[in-house]
């Protein structure tokens, strides 16, 4: 059995509930049917009104028989939810009007839904931005304990399984922090290493990633990734991590025999850490559309509760992966 299978397996049999909020994109109600008919969740749940998402269905072919329609304008716990939100953003001067505005939206409302324990996880991304999506999540469910940076990190599967762990790679962050500090990268570091452990049973190899390798060049962007690499050996981390790499090092024994002899993970990285966005983004799409590599995710690392993020140019199995990388990490 592959991965993405043994991955779909063990979703199936954890028999947790999935929030897809985004009724207004067609690729929800089709994702919908795909995860009832494949016993992915026994229960999924869509926000709107309900004879409007109805309507839409039939006019798409789809059935969502099986989908709990939660309509906030008649929902018995929205009262709860607005009073929720203003207690947990008051301090920032909002008002409870305010707080029955940003509810309505559901993104929000399924937020406060995974947080008092109705769902269990919540797919979106799909026709909102990542940043919309995250100030939901982290506004609302707030970071795991000891947390401090909610990341992001990409499932890549390989045509070629001489890379990483059998064709699988995970790249970190490719969607959430612009321009990481030293901190932050360690933090990814960390999340990264945990979601790689957590999704196949492997044991994490790290690279923090640079245009230098073991000081083959010296800047102040180097200089950001050996802090990290020097933060990972204070915290006494429980994986092999190396940095800092460039790509080549950190993929091709050949390449780090010659570049950094002696690295725990020079050549056989199957966590790659990238500096900024810049370099993450740039780096997964070019490995997805080049070398043809699935891009699994974003799976967003470090909120107490899963709430996954899409990209916008997803494809229907996009969400329905996506929903069961979340449902694996659910409580």
């Amino acid at each position: 059995m592959d991965l993405i299978k043994e991955w779909f397996e063990k979703a199936k049999a954890r028999k947790k509930s999935v929030i897809l909020p985004e009724h207004m994109d067609d690729r929800t109600y089709f994702a919908a049917e795909k995860i009832i008919k494949e016993g992915l969740s026994p229960k999924v749940f869509m926000i709107g009104n309900p004879e409007s998402i109805a309507e839409k269905a039939k006019e798409l072919g789809v059935n969502i028989s099986g989908v709990e329609i939660i309509d906030p304008q008649k929902d018995a716990a929205k009262a709860e939810y607005i009073e929720e939100y203003y207690n947990l953003r008051k301090s920032k001067g909002i008002t409870k009007e305010q707080a029955e505005k940003t509810i309505n939206d559901p993104l929000y409302y399924a937020a406060m839904m995974l947080r008092k324990n109705r769902a269990d996880s919540v797919v979106a991304g799909a026709s909102h931005t990542t940043g919309d999506v995250l100030r939901a999540a982290i506004q609302v469910v707030g970071t795991a304990s000891g947390v401090k940076t909610v990341s992001s990190a990409f499932v890549m599967v390989m045509p070629d399984k001489k890379w990483g762990i059998n064709g699988v790679m995970f790249f970190g962050d490719c969607a959430v922090i612009p321009n990481p500090t030293s901190e932050q990268l360690a933090d990814i570091a960390i999340a990264t290493a945990t979601t790689c452990r957590k999704l196949t049973g492997a044991e994490p190899k790290v690279a923090l990633l640079s245009f230098s390798t073991k000081g083959s060049a010296e800047h102040e962007l180097v200089d950001k990734v050996r802090k990290a690499v020097e933060i990972l050996k204070e915290r006494k981390v429980d994986f092999e991590f190396d940095g800092e790499m460039q790509l080549d090092a950190a993929i091709i024994e050949k390449v780090a025999k010659s570049k950094a002899p002696g690295s725990p993970v020079g050549g056989k990285a199957n966590c790659l850490i990238f500096p900024d966005l810049n370099a993450g983004n740039i780096g997964y799409k070019l490995t997805q559309r080049l070398a043809g590599a699935e891009a699994l995710g974003p799976v967003i690392q470090g909120l107490d509760k899963p709430y996954n993020d899409l990209s916008r140019g997803c494809s229907v199995d996009d969400i329905v992966m996506t929903a069961a990388f979340a449902i694996l990490n659910a409580k």
